[in-house]
C-alpha cells in the first residue's frame, strides 16, 4: 500500500506494526516526495516537501526519540 503524508499520524498509532515498519513506511513517504521534485520545482513547492520532511521527522522521533532526533539535528 502507498502512504502519503495524511498518513504519517495513521501509522504511527498503528499498534499491530513493529516500530521498524513504522518508521520504514515514514521514510519511504519522505524519499517519495524528494524523488517527485525535480530542476523545474518552484521554491515553494521545495519549501512544502522540507516542511512535511520535518513532520516525518518528528513522528519518527515519537517512535525512537534519538533516531528521530538525528534525523532533526542532521536536517537543520
Amino acid at each position: 500500500m502507498n502512504y502519503t503524508i495524511d498518513d504519517v499520524e495513521k501509522i504511527v498509532n498503528y499498534k499491530s506494526w513493529a516500530d521498524r515498519k513504522k518508521i520504514d513506511a515514514l521514510l519511504k513517504i519522505d524519499v517519495h516526495m524528494y524523488a517527485n521534485l525535480g530542476i523545474e520545482s518552484t521554491k515553494t513547492e521545495i519549501e512544502l516537501v522540507k516542511k512535511r520532511s520535518r513532520k516525518i521527522y518528528r513522528a519518527i522521533k515519537l517512535i525512537n526519540k534519538e533516531l528521530g532526533g538525528s534525523f532533526l539535528r542532521a536536517y537543520y
